[in-house]
């Protein structure tokens, strides 16, 4: 019986559709975040919009006809308050993202549109110090989004996620064109109502630096490592991990005044994963 969720579980993360997909056992999409990433704006109401382009050929272990793409949009609602909480500027947010996938692995050949699985952060800290940024949160990820058993090109998980996240921003120079950033985020799982098993605990660490290469604009190198910390129940052994690097551009469009980011992101590395590639475009705008 463990053998076969476990293996369920496999196929499961071939279905790795996207940031907000790479892996049916957790929810949050490595590499969301790039330069500064733990840095949050001051206070004030914002619209963040996050464009993910996810595809890959590649399963260690898997079908050699593997393949899988998938776009994913995610709005998010940040706002950041005039209170504050042993000194740090209190806030909240909301993303509810939506997208499309199509997978092809082994006799699976399927595509799917709809809603993903909605977060809510109703907890927001953010320090901002002359020369770093601190942050904490967390956050609650809710089944919104169908979900099945695999095989299935579904977007939602079947399961919720308590995220707790912690992370600095170093800015070595007193005019801050070199940032150094670090973001941790910790997910526990709940039984998936898909299948009779727990997810592992999964651990999730963002790193980026960057320089100014002109007034408002930073170009950097950014990566991440997600790996499956914990043994869950009825889902084998925690060896599933993925690595990945790659360039971004960052900075205000003059036209628009939105802030932006682009960066293209390289997995490998991958245990129990695929190894895909993953292009991220970022816009901001403050009300």
């Amino acid at each position: 019986m463990k053998k076969n969720i476990r293996s369920l579980f496999l196929f499961a993360a071939s279905l790795a559709a996207a940031p907000l997909l790479v892996c049916a056992q957790n929810h949050y999409p490595a590499g969301a975040e790039g330069i500064r990433a733990a840095s949050l704006p001051p206070p004030g109401l914002y619209f963040r919009d996050y464009s993910f382009f996810y595809w890959a050929d590649k399963l260690p272990g898997g079908p050699s006809n593997f393949d899988v793409f998938a776009y994913v949009n995610a709005p998010r609602l940040i706002w950041m308050t005039e209170h504050k909480i042993l000194g740090a500027d209190y806030g909240m947010d909301v993303i509810v993202p939506f997208g499309y996938t199509q997978l092809t692995a082994g006799g699976y050949d399927d595509s799917e549109f709809g809603l993903g699985d909605v977060q809510i952060e109703p907890v927001l800290l953010s320090w901002h110090k002359p020369q770093w940024d601190f942050a904490l949160a967390y956050g609650i990820w809710a089944p919104t989004g169908k979900s099945a058993a695999p095989p299935t090109a579904r977007l939602g998980k079947g399961f919720w996620s308590h995220m707790f996240t912690a992370g600095a921003t170093w800015y070595p120079d007193t005019n801050k064109t070199w940032s150094a950033s670090v973001l941790s985020r910790y997910e526990i799982h709940t039984q998936s109502d898909d299948v009779p098993a727990t997810p592992g605990d999964t651990f999730t660490l963002e790193f980026g630096l960057a320089k100014q290469v002109r007034p408002g604009w930073d170009f950097g190198l950014v990566g991440y490592w997600q790996e499956q910390v914990t043994d869950g129940k009825n889902d084998g052994t925690p060896d599933e991990r993925i690595l990945a690097l790659g360039p971004e551009l960052a900075g205000r469009c003059p036209i628009t005044g939105m802030a932006l980011s682009l960066r293209y992101l390289h997995e490998f590395e991958a245990r129990q994963r695929p190894e895909g590639h993953t292009v991220t475009l970022t816009l901001t705008h403050r009300f």
